[in-house]
């Protein structure tokens, strides 16, 4: 069952039957069509052509923006979406498989309403393969398995990188910049930011309000080539929501409190960097309030053309900005120049805030239910989020300027070569190095990750396994007889589990649910997974540690049945690859080789 709350304009569709034009406090959106309602939502986008609704089970359905209470969603005929996104005059979809389609304007003049394969069109053949996609007003950014970053569309304010007066536009995608981590934008907007493996940002495109944060000096129309973004506030960056003329920034800083602050820059006529100023922003600046409590934790923004919305772990729906539809969810139509909380219903899932989203149109905004949209992560993300909780640290290191560094021992030791020196050799490299290639050091050595510093992995290289997946060190942790390092217990009705405690944490750290209760147990023993079958929970404890499937287990449509309960259950939805998705796949398998024989 989902639980859908709307807000804002509600013309161009007309998506609630029977409500004004202006829907000023969140009600409950439900389907015409009550097959529809029994389908779990993973996405929802407002653009101005259409409002698109994608499903978990890689469907999607799409309202046109036109004035007819009458009218059916229509079918997208793609199959195995993964994402979708809108700009105003753009939508693009990706899928399982790594391709994108898309349509509009600026992406095929011949044919602005068929979605086409923009991935197959990239020159290089090998880097097509597509891992995330973000839409602007007219253009489309790809991000591929490569780490490289395509735009394709409108360039008519540089927002792809290019003067406008050589590139106007783009109907093939064109390589922007490579080794890129993340690649930032908005519905609304002609400009983006684009993040490397280092956590350097480059920023592109309009620039009339300072939308870029790059400094008053820089207030010009457009910036036409990639430019490096000073001055921004420690910590790692989250995420990054563009509007029409301002940009939000989320920032994480382990060291402060809360940890997690709001920063935003550009237009400030409708209220929309929530800060009590009378000109533009020049540079990314905090935006203060009560509201973020120190214990409250940010959990997504999302901007629309000049409005913003905030998602907190205490439950708190905030939002702040231009009003004018009542898309702020306020109960009127007035702008905030604040940060204001919006009063909501009662939601049906409300102990699962985590799980619920956020999703800003041009002029109107969703709150909704998706276990499946949290982010997705993988061992290597989660190896380096370990690396960082330094309270279970246990071996410490000391960089030339004499700072020092935690690591966890049971890790080194698997990811080092098998020989005792190799932590002596650490040690000795680490003295020579500064605080941040230390750091940079051991995120290589937790994920193998050689991008993000190739000159000093290749320093590293010899004392590390640099050949071996951690997928292949995380199982060997696993599958080691040593019991000094099982040092905790899932006790079932028939046996009991021993597992590293470290490598649960690690695991935990994301797919808060089935382990959450790791961090607080003084006894290291959990007894609350009787409900789950043997093969179930053996399917659950050996994906835990590889993101594999065990090949001798013969996968019924019974243990598909189970898991997909445990999976909501326990909440274990942010994996890549997809747990379920692996037992389908192998489920098919096994059936069509019946079938061949």
């Amino acid at each position: 069952m989902n639980d859908c709350l709307f807000f804002g304009k509600n013309t161009r569709p007309i998506l609630i039957k029977n409500e004004p034009d202006k829907i000023t406090r969140p009600i409950q959106f439900k389907f015409e069509n009550e097959n529809e309602n029994e389908k779990q939502i993973k996405q929802i986008l407002i653009g101005i052509f259409s409002t698109i609704f994608l499903f978990k089970n890689g469907k999607a359905i799409e309202y046109l923006n036109k004035n007819d209470s009458n009218q059916n969603p229509e079918k997208i005929q793609i199959e195995n979406i993964q994402k979708v996104t809108v700009g105003v005059r753009n939508e693009a979809i990706l899928t399982k498989e790594g391709n994108v389609f898309a349509k509009g304007k600026y992406i095929n003049t011949d044919n602005p309403n068929q979605f086409i394969n923009i991935s197959s069109l990239i020159e290089d053949p090998n880097d097509r393969i597509i891992q995330d996609i973000v839409s602007a007003w007219s253009s489309i950014y790809l991000l591929t398995s490569n780490q490289n970053a395509y735009g394709i569309g409108s360039n008519e304010k540089c927002q792809l990188g290019f003067d406008s007066e050589t590139l106007e536009k783009t109907e093939k995608p064109i390589l922007i910049m490579k080794n890129v981590s993340k690649i930032f934008s908005g519905n609304s907007s002609n400009h983006a930011f684009l993040l490397n493996s280092n956590q350097e940002l480059f920023g592109c495109g309009w620039n009339h309000y300072s939308q870029l944060g790059l400094g008053e000096s820089r207030k010009e129309e457009e910036i036409q080539k990639l430019t490096k973004i000073q001055n921004i506030p420690k910590g790692k960056i989250i995420d990054i929501k563009c509007g029409y003329a301002h940009s939000i920034m989320l920032i994480e800083n382990e060291n402060e409190n809360p940890k997690r602050k709001l920063y935003s820059c550009g237009f400030y006529r409708y209220n929309e960097i929530g800060q009590e100023y009378e000109e533009d922003s020049y540079k990314f600046t905090e935006i203060k309030s009560s509201l973020f409590e120190n214990d409250d934790n940010i959990l997504e923004i999302s901007v629309g053309r000049d409005h913003n919305l905030i998602l907190t772990s205490n439950s708190k729906l905030i939002s702040f900005g231009n009003n004018w539809y009542g898309q702020l969810g306020t109960g009127d139509t007035k702008s905030q120049l604040s940060p204001i909380q919006i009063e909501l219903p009662k939601l049906r899932f409300n102990e699962n805030i985590s799980n619920y989203h956020i999703s800003c149109g041009v002029d109107s905004s969703f709150l909704y239910y998706s276990p499946f949209l949290s982010p997705f992560s993988n061992l290597e993300e989660d190896l380096i989020k370990l690396f960082r909780r330094k309270e279970f640290c246990n071996i410490s290191f000391k960089t030339k300027n004499g700072e020092i560094i935690e690591a966890h021992k049971l890790i080194l030791k698997y990811r080092l070569n098998q020989n005792e020196n190799q932590i002596e050799k650490l040690q000795e490299i680490i003295s020579k190095k500064s605080i941040k290639e230390s750091n940079q050091i051991f995120e290589m050595i937790y994920s193998n990750n050689s991008k993000i510093n190739p000159k000093l992995y290749s320093e590293i290289k010899e004392i590390i396994n640099s050949n071996e997946k951690i997928e292949e060190t995380i199982k060997r942790i696993y599958l080691n007889e040593n019991e000094n390092e099982k040092d905790f217990i899932i006790e079932r009705k028939e046996k009991q589990y021993k597992f590293p405690k470290l490598i649960l944490i690690m695991r935990s750290e994301l797919y808060r649910g089935m382990f959450l209760s790791v961090t607080n147990d003084t006894s290291n023993k959990v007894t609350d997974y009787s409900e789950l079958s043997n093969k179930s929970f053996q399917i659950f404890e050996y994906w835990i540690y590889s993101n594999q499937i065990k090949n001798e287990i013969e996968i019924t449509q019974e243990i598909i049945n189970e898991i997909e309960i445990g999976i909501d259950y326990f909440q274990l939805n942010q994996t890549n690859p997809n747990l379920f998705d692996l037992l389908i796949n192998k489920f098919n398998n096994q059936n069509q080789n019946k079938n061949k024989n």
